[in-house]
């Protein structure tokens, strides 16, 4: 997040769009709530009428995967209405002027033909974000589950640059991390393109850093990413190392997933719980939860906090950093003499320039924000006040394309999938709570009351869900909260393995699956 969660609060106007706060981050939503109690006004795109929708001043019910199309025409009403900030363009931007004209082309009745989003709505939107004098933009895995996921995330970039609504109190572009401690893990060097720190591993600067460090040659090649993993397994790549993921239930194309596991030679899992992906393991190291480690954890607003173990681990459970430690010290790899997460973090501190600043003992109440880039320094709770990581912010020129799979007369309607309040991820936790179970005990498939009566469906009956991939058999659930034509459920369920419908393609530059569209067809079972 480019703003604190506290700023939460301050917008005059919010712009949320792929995000299912209130499910999905119900805490952090309380502060929204707060910002729309004061006077704020709150505009919401989403394919479904979720929460968050029945609170907007304006609600954009926009066709899944068409995001690009209507951040275009938002932006074509801010350039035509001269809305521009002009003083912060001049200043802080370049490329503006081809972006500019690179937008007239997308009026919003060219918008509203691709995402069914009346024209007149789409104005109003742009115009309310465009004359606040703080608006603030929120999203999370709805705008980058595509294979446009990165021109979805620099369309949004462009709407802060042309108004100016970024380095300020309330303002900013805040994606909401989806797991907890994802950003830590990004921090720590977790990406196949950088070393910790963000440092990209093609930087000869930081190749020579790390060769110190860590006492050997480094490759200047960037790593490949888990979809390229998986489709190496049983040719290149023989083993497999997975740390608290449950792979076979997440990701998505699962037939192709578990096909890609199984031809391994070796895996290793390190989970807390014996899950789907775990039961696939030649062998599983059981690993400490969080009450039971100590340990550093980065939240979604870069907010740097300590961990304490509360109670012991049970049985034969180890920290991940003592397990990893182990593995490491028996390969004969030099460098993982670790004792304690103390050390690993302090090394971590000494490499990365983001962390510069702090050790373990000074992050002990936790009220440092990355980045802290020298002892003393009070730590950065918003970012871009002054001035860009790269200097200037660049205006980026993007296209609208479609998803990789369209509807067809063989799968006429909208799959869109993601999360639920009560079952968090693939339930590997939440599963094993009662009272979690007594809330929701099953996956069920949202659709609108008029598609069930048309469909020959029954609220509460079963139905057969269809892709080009394989087919799901679910509960329906009738209700106004999907839009005809489009149905919605989670991945969350084992039983209802949704994913074997998902990923028929992902985005060129993240590698990351478009889970948030994927065309099906619907039968009465």
């Amino acid at each position: 997040m480019s703003n604190p969660l506290v700023d939460m609060e301050k917008p005059d106007v919010i712009f949320c769009i792929g995000t299912n706060m209130t499910e999905c981050h119900p805490v952090a939503a309380t502060r929204l709530k707060k910002a729309i109690a004061k006077g704020a006004k709150l505009i919401v795109a989403d394919p479904r009428r979720i929460e968050l929708a029945e609170m907007a001043d304006v609600y954009l019910p926009l066709r899944v995967g068409s995001d690009v199309a209507l951040l275009l025409g938002m932006a074509h009403v801010i350039g035509r209405e001269c809305l521009v900030n002009r003083d912060f363009i001049e200043q802080r931007t370049e490329e503006s002027e081809a972006f500019l004209e690179h937008v007239k082309q997308f009026t919003p009745e060219w918008a509203e033909s691709i995402c069914g989003v009346p024209a007149k709505d789409i104005e109003q939107a742009a115009i309310w974000y465009a004359q606040a004098e703080r608006g603030a933009i929120y999203y999370t895995l709805g705008i980058t589950e595509h294979i446009c996921g990165v021109d979805n995330v620099q369309s949004l970039s462009n709407l802060a640059l042309m108004t100016g609504n970024i380095g300020r109190e309330g303002t900013g572009i805040n994606p909401m991390r989806g797991q907890n401690n994802i950003q830590g893990a990004g921090d720590s060097g977790a990406l196949p393109n950088n070393y910790p720190g963000f440092q990209p591993v093609d930087d000869p600067k930081a190749q020579a850093k790390f060769e110190k460090a860590y006492g050997r040659p480094m490759s200047p090649e960037k790593g490949i990413t888990k979809v390229t993993a998986l489709d190496r397994c049983g040719e290149q790549i023989r083993a497999m190392l997975i740390c608290g993921e449950n792979t076979l239930v997440s990701d998505p194309d699962r037939k192709h997933c578990e096909h890609a596991m199984k031809a391994l030679d070796h895996i290793v899992v390190l989970d807390i719980f014996m899950t789907e992906t775990a039961e696939l393991a030649d062998v599983v190291l059981p690993a400490t939860a969080f009450a039971e480690t100590d340990g550093v954890c980065v939240n979604t607003e870069r907010r740097v906090q300590r961990l304490r173990a509360a109670v012991p681990p049970p049985g034969d459970a180890k920290p991940d950093w003592w397990i990893l430690s182990q593995l490491g010290k028996r390969m004969g790899a030099p460098g993982f003499e670790f004792t304690s997460a103390k050390e690993v973090f302090n090394e971590l501190c000494s490499l990365s320039p983001i962390y510069a600043g702090i050790d373990w003992d000074l992050i002990e109440h936790g009220e440092y924000h990355w980045p802290i880039p020298e002892p003393g320094h009070p730590g950065t709770p918003m970012l871009h006040e002054k001035e860009f990581p790269r200097g200037r912010g660049l205006f980026k020129l993007v296209e609208y394309r479609d998803p990789a799979e369209t509807i067809s007369e063989k799968f006429p309607v909208w799959l869109t999938t993601g999360r639920r309040l009560q079952a968090y991820h693939t339930r590997t936790q939440t599963g094993r709570s009662s009272g979690i179970d007594y809330l929701l005990s099953e996956e069920s498939l949202e659709v609108n009351p008029a598609d069930v009566e048309a469909w020959g469906l029954q609220d509460g009956g079963w139905a057969k869900l269809s892709g080009t991939k394989g087919s799901v058999n679910i509960r329906v659930k009738s209700t106004m909260r999907s839009p005809r034509g489009t149905v919605f459920c989670s991945f969350s369920f084992a039983d209802v393995p949704v994913n074997i419908l998902t990923g028929a393609g992902y985005d060129p530059v993240t590698q990351t699956a478009e889970l948030k569209v994927c065309p099906v067809r619907v039968e009465a079972v």
